[in-house]
């Protein structure tokens, strides 16, 4: 039941992503809108990721 679950996310994300490219070359309205999604999520994403790491009591400096 787990993989079940693993294998849709990554049907999801893998759909999301060839929305967005299919988006920046001009697909149809319901892409764009599929690609605003799918960027929406990973700004969510990536900024929980980011609160979490700061959260931490560490620094918030990046030394890259």
């Amino acid at each position: 039941m787990g993989i079940l679950a693993l294998v849709g996310i990554l049907v999801l994300v893998v759909g999301g992503c060839v929305c967005v490219v299919w988006a920046s070359r001009g697909g149809p309205r319901w892409v764009r809108g599929v690609a605003r999604l799918t960027l929406a999520a990973g700004e969510a994403v990536r900024s929980s990721s980011r609160s979490s790491r700061n959260s931490g009591g560490q620094n918030s400096s990046d030394d890259g």
